[in-house]
């Protein structure tokens, strides 16, 4: 989508709608308040009207509620309501008044990123629809041009994240971890600083991944292993970020119930926003150094896949007994972390779709982050608030790390008890960072099915925004 910001009064705009927000108790713009329909205008929250005053054609006035609940988030809400309101009305551009606010970079953030999330629409499977609803294909903010840098910043975040959402919702048929390997060459062609590494099934094999050979032993589809470098220069720490990619998880042997299993090609979700996030980190230059590993395959049964009760060795030469086959995703996990740490991350970052017990503990409302470093885990935390893509630490404890030990090897990859699920997923990644700072961030409930006005209730891209806020922290830091 074309961004844009512009220092233009209401009655010059000539997009195809406009919007301005009114909160509770104020007044509309003088050049809008006396134009038919402004009557209907009110400032509840989400409430929507729309006023012909002539020039412009439409305005479309949007309730952002009490003044002092004013927050990013509103905003991003407003923009996503505006947004759908413009397709309705097949409107194919789009301007809006920038809100009066204490930081107006913050405020153009939101609606960029809530115009640009709200317009996605994933059809590439669908046959072409002549009646299909119009496209919106520019957004104007009618601002200060200092705020236009974080306008253009918000457009490559929100443009990820809609990448990230593609690479969710495409069918695990075509979505193989060879597919999320040409992703990754493609960032990093499209790239200088970028550059991409991908290792097959014998290069797996050969460098002792055992979780990933014992996870895609099940099926006839071979894994990757995908390692992309950012060479963004600056004084920090190396940050590396993994992300886990199983691109259909059907349980293996422990097999899911078929109810909803069709969600499970987006068991990848961590690795599509890892993904992206790099891309959008080369696209906007940060000034950090970065490498993302992401382990992919597929976790199939058949005769050859793996069985409860099996051990394997891990990369770090840890042996784990594989007590549940559908807890392969720490498996794959624990390999890249160990891996990342050798190739040189300084500070690490996982995010996963890794357990359904973190949907009991947060709802869709929040991910959760699980960390062995304060100092990381509250940059993660500011990152989520910032971004809206929110987080919740939880503890670790050395009671939780009993819980995954193993009865003939090292570990088990499931506790025989039914106790913090997710954070005796972490407790066991945590054994493959060694000192390392890191941060896990389980996003099972949050990567879709939330119901947010701006990502709906499928695929939404969640991390992108996320990571692309914590590297860019971590580099000013």
């Amino acid at each position: 989508m074309k961004v844009e910001v512009r220092k233009s009064e209401l009655p010059e705009v000539e997009a195809d709608l406009a919007v301005v927000g009114i909160h509770e108790g104020e007044a509309l713009p003088a050049a809008v308040a006396a134009a038919p329909g402004a009557d209907d205008a009110k400032g509840c929250f989400k409430h929507l009207a729309t006023v012909h005053p002539g020039a412009p054609a439409r305005v479309l006035a949007v309730g952002l509620g009490k003044r002092e609940q004013a927050e990013p988030e509103r905003l991003r809400v407003a923009a996503a309501l505006a947004a759908k309101e413009a397709g309705r009305l097949e409107a194919r551009s789009l301007a809006w008044a920038l809100p009066e606010s204490a930081d107006d970079a913050a405020a153009v953030a939101a609606l960029v990123t809530g115009t640009i999330l709200a317009s996605y629409r994933f059809d590439r499977f669908r046959a072409a629809d002549p009646e299909a609803p119009a496209r919106l294909e520019s957004l104007t903010v009618l601002g200060p041009a200092e705020v236009a840098g974080a306008a253009e910043a918000a457009r490559v975040c929100a443009e990820a994240q809609n990448l990230a959402r593609d690479l969710q919702a495409t069918p695990a048929n075509v979505a193989t971890p060879a597919f999320l390997a040409a992703r990754a060459e493609e960032i990093a062609a499209g790239a200088q600083s970028v550059g991409a590494e991908v290792l097959g099934p014998r290069e797996i094999s050969a460098k002792g991944m055992g979780g990933l050979v014992a996870v895609s032993q099940g099926s006839a589809v071979e894994p990757r292993l995908i390692v992309l470098r950012y060479a963004g220069g600056g004084s920090g720490p190396t940050l590396g970020l993994v992300g886990k990619g199983v691109t259909f998880d059907t349980g293996g042997i422990s097999i899911k119930p078929g109810a909803g299993m069709q969600e499970m090609k987006m068991d990848m979700s961590g690795a599509a926003a890892v993904l992206e996030a790099v891309a959008a980190i080369a696209e906007l230059g940060l000034e950090i150094d970065l490498l993302a590993v992401v382990p992919a395959t597929e976790n199939m049964p058949s005769g050859t896949a793996i069985k409860p009760g099996d051990v394997i060795t891990q990369y770090n030469g840890v042996t784990v007994e594989v007590n549940n086959t559908d807890a392969e995703g720490r498996l794959i996990l624990a390999d890249a972390l160990a891996y990342a740490v050798e190739l040189g991350a300084e500070r690490l970052l996982d995010i996963a779709t890794l357990t359904g017990a973190v949907t009991i503990a947060l709802g869709s409302t929040y991910a959760a982050v699980v960390s062995n470093d304060d100092a990381l885990a509250g940059e993660v935390l500011a990152a989520g608030e910032e971004t809206g893509e929110l987080t919740w630490r939880l503890p670790l404890h050395p009671e939780f790390k009993e819980l995954m030990k193993g009865t003939v090897a090292d570990l088990s990859n499931l506790a025989a008890k039914r106790k913090a699920g997710t954070i005796t997923a972490a407790s066991f990644l945590e054994e493959f960072v060694g000192e390392t700072p890191w941060a896990h961030v389980d996003i099972a409930g949050v990567a879709w099915d939330v119901g947010r006005e701006y990502t709906g209730n499928d695929a939404n891209g969640f991390g992108v925004r996320l990571l692309v806020d914590l590297a860019r922290r971590l580099a000013a830091a």
